[in-house]
């Protein structure tokens, strides 16, 4: 199996690779063109990445048959054409919370103790303790968490260490679950950002929470408190947090930005930083060395799998439902060309298999299969298939 590997990633996760067998490719800088062209000229089976966007011309170039996101979100791969023709789409979820936690609550700290105007100030030959003595402090403030992930969780502990009682909204969210995590339940983004002091958006980006945060939220945030984004830029709405960050004094730590740089480095320019108050990183909410070891040896153990199963853990391109409104269950002697004869009578019908599972018994003498089916066979159908199949010990049709 080849496996083109085109982000960082580290060398030790490279040597478990080989040592599996695998054929590595390894160019880092690829994107854009150039990525195509390494897809088509190395017949990858495989694509890993973490930040080079994936789209449908990368997709189409080769014989890709799997796309590891090295990384929990997976919105810079074109899915969709993934799924549509057949390629596996498998991230690596929560192994990077902690850290993203991390950088989150260092954000709430720097903006609470404005560390960045700070040093700037001191670099400048400037001592300004009067001005930055003016510090409120995090305990008793309340923390209001938009989304209960893994990540939100772990924004629980480090506030309680803080001594900071946390609200909290998810679509997912229960009393039950509330109570268990000890947080207070909201049933709204908007009632959460009513109701706290610090509110840190740890949502993933989906049709459903494209500009989630909007005017409305903003609005509902009390005056001068702070607003932290490590999640996804187009949760937000861009234009709506410099207003509030402008006319309400709302203070803002972000990780992520509309129209980032594709590499490590490049140009980068945005207003809001113009705006006093309004403090960034460079995107690096992953990037500690403990989640990019915890990343990468998930991405070698989805491979592993992959290559030696041929199953995809944390696949994301997998129907939820498929078409089917019928089951087959056909209960047959283990031998040579059973189900050939079942599925050549189902293809003479018409009729589409969606999925199948064969489970031999013990012995290997006799099995169960089930076949998941788009329509239902007739009595005809039915009768050929057992005429057909003298290896055939019961079949059955259930309505799914």
């Amino acid at each position: 199996m080849k496996v083109l590997i085109a982000d960082k990633f580290s060398e030790s996760g490279q040597t478990d690779l080989r040592q599996a067998g695998c054929e590595i490719v390894y160019d880092p800088d690829l994107k854009d063109e150039g990525l195509v062209e390494a897809i088509r000229s190395t017949g990858a089976d495989v694509l890993v990445v973490r930040s080079t966007r994936v789209t449908r011309q990368m997709l189409e170039a080769g014989r890709l048959s799997l796309v590891v996101r090295a990384g929990a979100g997976y919105n810079t791969i074109d899915v969709e054409t993934a799924s549509m023709r057949g390629i596996y789409v498998a991230n690596c979820p929560g192994k990077n919370s902690i850290a993203v936690a991390e950088l989150a609550f260092a954000l709430v700290l720097a903006l609470d103790r404005r560390i960045p105007e700070n040093d700037a100030d001191l670099k400048r030959g400037l001592w300004n303790k009067k001005e930055y003595s003016k510090a409120q402090g995090l305990f008793g403030r309340t923390l209001g968490l938009i989304g209960l992930g893994r990540i939100g969780q772990e924004m629980i502990g480090r506030a309680r260490a803080f001594g900071m009682p946390v609200v909290a909204w998810s679509r997912s969210l229960t009393p039950e679950r509330a109570a268990e995590l000890g947080v207070e339940m909201k049933q709204s983004p908007i009632e959460t950002a009513a109701s706290a002091d610090i509110v840190s958006v740890h949502v993933a980006l989906k049709e459903e929470t494209k500009n989630l945060i909007d005017e409305e939220f903003f609005n509902a945030m009390r005056a001068g408190s702070f607003f932290i984004n490590t999640s996804r830029a187009d949760v937000v709405d861009q234009a709506a947090l410099a207003r509030a960050a402008r006319e309400r004094g709302i203070r803002a730590g972000l990780d992520i930005f509309a129209g980032e740089p594709a590499g490590g480095t490049g140009e980068f320019e945005d207003d809001i930083f113009r705006i006093p108050g309004v403090i960034g990183t460079h995107h690096i909410g992953a990037s500690t060395e403990q989640a990019q070891q915890a990343i990468g040896d998930e991405t070698v153990r989805i491979i592993r799998q992959y290559k030696e199963e041929g199953r995809v853990p944390n696949v994301v391109n997998l129907a939820k439902k498929t078409p089917a409104t019928h089951m087959l269950v056909a209960r047959h002697f283990d031998r040579v060309g059973v189900l050939a004869t079942v599925f050549d009578e189902l293809k003479l019908a018409g009729i589409n298999v969606q999925e199948t599972e064969n489970i031999v018994f013990e012995g290997a003498k006799a099995a169960v299969a089930r076949i998941h089916l788009d329509q239902a066979p007739s009595d005809g159908v039915l009768g050929s298939i057992k005429k057909n199949c003298e290896d055939l010990i019961e079949l059955n049709l259930v309505k799914i």
